[in-house]
């Protein structure tokens, strides 16, 4: 299993630092992942408002200074004025409109850049004063190289929405870069967990499903981008049933030919399965807790798998409210945050929770 195989590779790293360094890494861990939740709420922001295809270029360093002068704005307009998005949809919108898009994207980046900039700073810091050697400064350097490719499949996907025809970005990309955020976000809370003091420990079998339930809301997440990507969720607005069905027929599940771009571009197929994946994961999770009230009352492990099914069950309300209310902004950024904040538990869990 990948999640189990990212343990194996971030645990053994405790036993190589003393204390101190442990405490000096958790807390760069944690201010990192707290960087990567603002990245997906600002990115979903970027999203929402259409506004990430207002800066056609990828410069990573230049990027940084934003139009200066009425002169630099209106070259930056003109280039949006090329693409698709702004023929077929924003055709008409006024210089001012196109600063609010821009600001978006801008500020998107610029965190990505200050997410980057925290990165190599802090680990410049703590290998200069011996916090991370060897097998650990290696580990953080992988985790600083997926945090490249990120930044590379966020120029892939945004690239994707210039080609002719696009008004967005195409959803599987969009699924990959906040899948691979979320994995990111993931494996920063895992090492820091694994980083604490820890010796309560629980059979075998609570361990893997506390590993099967992170990897099941990692699912979830890339399978909420694809709704997010081909806005299945301004279709079907009813719940529990889509529109008079709960199982839509198969002419409707799969209405695109060929057959397996279903699962990517029909809104129906994609946001069925949006939903299925919600109630396996909401009811793994309850077994979980059950299960563990059953075997290990009282223990943090229980204490934790109960705190997820509460978080999961208030996620699930806030995507039927979403659905239902058709997506407004702040309930739509609301969901996706809110989803960040399952996912954080759930990882810290699946890390905390070592098999006996």
């Amino acid at each position: 299993m990948a999640f189990a195989a990212a343990e194996n590779v971030l645990a053994p790293g405790r036993a190589e630092m003393a204390p101190e360094s442990r405490r000096a890494v958790r807390i760069w861990l944690f201010v990192l992942a707290a960087l990567v939740f603002c990245m997906v709420v600002v990115g979903g922001a970027t999203r929402m408002t259409g506004s990430g295809l207002s800066i056609t270029e990828w410069r990573p360093v230049t990027g940084a200074i934003p139009p200066l002068s009425a002169e630099q704005w209106s070259a930056e307009f003109e280039k949006y004025r090329l693409i698709p998005q702004y023929v077929l949809l924003n055709k008409g919108m006024s210089l001012e409109e196109f600063k609010v898009i821009f600001w978006w994207e801008w500020g998107h980046r610029q965190l990505g850049r200050f997410l980057g900039l925290v990165f190599a700073a802090g680990f410049a810091f703590l290998v200069w004063r011996g916090h991370l050697r060897g097998r650990n400064a290696l580990i953080a350097l992988g985790l600083g190289l997926l945090g490249g490719l990120q930044g590379t499949i966020g120029w892939i996907m945004v690239a994707s929405g210039l080609k002719p025809g696009m008004t967005a970005v195409a959803p599987v990309k969009l699924m990959l870069h906040l899948t691979l955020a979320s994995i990111i976000f993931t494996l920063l809370l895992v090492w820091a967990t694994h980083l604490r003091e820890r010796t309560e420990r629980v059979a075998r079998r609570f361990s893997i499903a506390a590993k099967l339930l992170a990897v099941l809301t990692l699912v979830q997440i890339a399978l909420g981008a694809l709704v997010a990507g081909s806005k299945a969720g301004l279709t079907y607005n009813t719940w529990p049933k889509m529109d008079d069905r709960f199982i839509p027929d198969q002419a409707t599940l799969f209405a695109v030919s060929p057959w397996i771009e279903n699962f990517v571009d029909n809104p129906a197929l994609v946001q069925f399965n949006h939903r299925l994946a919600a109630y396996l994961l909401l009811a793994g999770a309850l077994w979980h807790a059950w299960a563990l009230g059953r075997a290990a009352p009282g223990t943090s492990a229980n204490r934790r798998a109960t705190i997820n099914v509460w978080l999961l069950c208030t996620q699930a309300a806030i995507g039927v409210w979403t659905l239902l209310a058709m997506v407004p902004l702040w309930l739509g950024l609301l969901h996706q945050a809110f989803a960040m904040v399952v996912l954080a538990m759930v990882a810290v869990h699946a890390a905390a929770t070592r098999a006996a």
